[in-house]
């Protein structure tokens, strides 16, 4: 990498480097991207994600379904023309 670019990046961070630094960082920031290059080179792999067992939805669909009677629910509560009368909030 420039050290050009690591002089701007440092100042933009406000970290102060010394020459000697400049050129440490400028070699191993090298090093480093080389490293990153050789990840272009890997084969890609579209068939698969990050987690090697399938996962599959397992929920179902959901039905709407009355299986009680509604009047049979209220039966024994208090209500007002058809609604269920619950505490008063403040």
């Amino acid at each position: 990498m420039n050290k050009e670019i690591v002089k701007k990046t440092a100042c933009v961070a406000h970290i102060a480097l010394t020459d000697e630094e400049l050129d440490r960082y400028s070699t191993d920031l090298d090093e480093m991207f080389r490293y990153f290059e050789i990840l272009n080179d890997a084969p890609e792999i579209k068939n698969h994600g990050f987690n090697p067992v399938e996962i599959a939805d397992v929920l179902r669909d959901d039905v709407p379904l009355m299986e009680i009677p509604s009047e049979d629910c209220i039966a024994d509560m208090k209500t007002y023309d058809g609604y269920i009368k619950g505490p008063r909030l403040l």
